[in-house]
């Protein structure tokens, strides 16, 4: 007895991607505040702590502050606005 079977691409469609240019690069980073930014992936939180602790070693004019959204794959405009106004750059962390 044959059936029926019905398949469905599972690629979706794909969203339209409106490019965006990157932020321009600083001179430096010296008396500056750079966020490490967990983004709640397993394992980020132990390497952005690692991260702010190379900074604190080898850049201690830097001030290397970890955020973290409220949660992930969510956009999070209060971060986003605590970093722009207190920071200079920000550093994305996505863990292992």
């Amino acid at each position: 007895m044959a059936e029926r079977v019905t398949a469905h691409d599972p690629r979706g469609y794909p969203p339209k991607v409106t490019g965006k240019r990157l932020a321009s690069r600083l001179d430096n980073l010296e008396r500056k505040t750079v966020y490490l930014v967990d983004c709640l992936f397993d394992n980020s939180e132990v390497f952005m702590e690692q991260l702010r602790q190379w900074f604190a070693a080898r850049l201690p004019s830097v001030d290397a502050r970890i955020i973290k959204p409220r949660q992930s794959w969510v956009d999070d405009p209060d971060m986003r606005a605590r970093i722009a106004a207190d920071g200079s750059a920000a550093i994305l962390g996505v863990g292992l």
